[in-house]
């Protein structure tokens, strides 16, 4: 079912004005409002927000409940694969009774347990170079949860295309990394931001880094860089903070210790 919209979506039409939170909602997100940071416009602004999350695997399982729980109007999951035993180690998002499933489904489903006030968009596909455009209409933010390198360039091709911010991320055995990306704008200093080629010029040959499935990965690996991913969208969304644009975080979880490394713009840039 490609393209689908789940009970209660809104389809691809664009939000207009902010729509005012209903008590329900002000009652839901009482502890956002709170914040000064957040607050009631800030929680509208999530309302408003159109997010679309590639992959409901081990780093989108965090991405789409953390959102859903934040109050993102409208969530879009890209995902063509379906729910299996060895998924719920870290796909935290699915469970032995959607076993057989197709992710987006069973996603969607726990979403809507979880916020029924949440408009949710499926594709039952691949994100690609080819879909990326007609899946990428009518969102504002792309997050990338994927797990392989052609589609990490096709999104962020598609979001530099799109001129919408991108936040990606990557894990393996015990470590993880993130980054945002607007290379269609401007740092402070006047410099343009870096883009994704800038931090990974070629993707690195085939076989060279073996997948999960061959090398392993600690499942609650997945929530660290997953759950981080989704905190800089909703900073992204509400404005708060500096989201990690030219800083690449990265996460090394036997030694419990994060880096930050800066990156910049290169000089010349090679089309992909």
């Amino acid at each position: 079912m490609t393209g689908a919209t789940f009970p209660g979506s809104g389809g691809h039409d664009k939000v207009g004005a902010m729509e005012p939170l209903s008590p329900d909602e002000i009652a839901r997100y009482h502890r956002h409002i709170l914040l000064p940071e957040i607050g009631g416009a800030g929680q509208q602004k999530l309302k408003a927000a159109r997010v679309l999350v590639i992959g409901a695997g081990g780093l989108g399982a965090p991405i789409l409940q953390y959102l859903a729980a934040a109050g993102v109007g409208t969530l879009g999951i890209v995902d063509d694969d379906r729910v299996s035993l060895s998924n719920l180690q870290r796909q935290v998002i699915h469970d032995s009774g959607t076993i057989g499933e197709l992710k987006t489904e069973s996603a969607a489903l726990a979403i809507t347990r979880l916020n029924p006030h949440v408009r949710l968009i499926r594709f039952d596909e691949r994100f690609s170079r080819e879909t990326a455009r007609r899946q990428l209409s009518g969102f504002d933010l792309l997050i990338d949860g994927s797990d392989n390198f052609d589609t990490r360039y096709a999104a962020a091709d598609a979001a530099d295309e799109a001129r919408i911010p991108l936040v990606t991320g990557a894990v393996g055995r015990f470590d993880g990394s993130l980054t945002v990306l607007k290379p269609y704008e401007t740092a402070e200093d006047g410099t343009p931001n870096p883009g994704y080629r800038d931090l990974f010029p070629e993707a690195p040959p085939a076989g060279l880094i073996p997948s999960c499935a061959e090398a392993g990965i600690i499942g609650a690996l997945t929530g660290v860089i997953g759950t981080m991913m989704a905190m800089e969208a909703i900073k992204l969304v509400t404005g708060s903070g500096e989201p990690l644009i030219g800083r690449l975080l990265l996460y090394d979880a036997l030694s419990a210790r994060f880096e930050t490394v800066r990156y910049k713009r290169r000089r010349t840039r090679q089309a992909g």
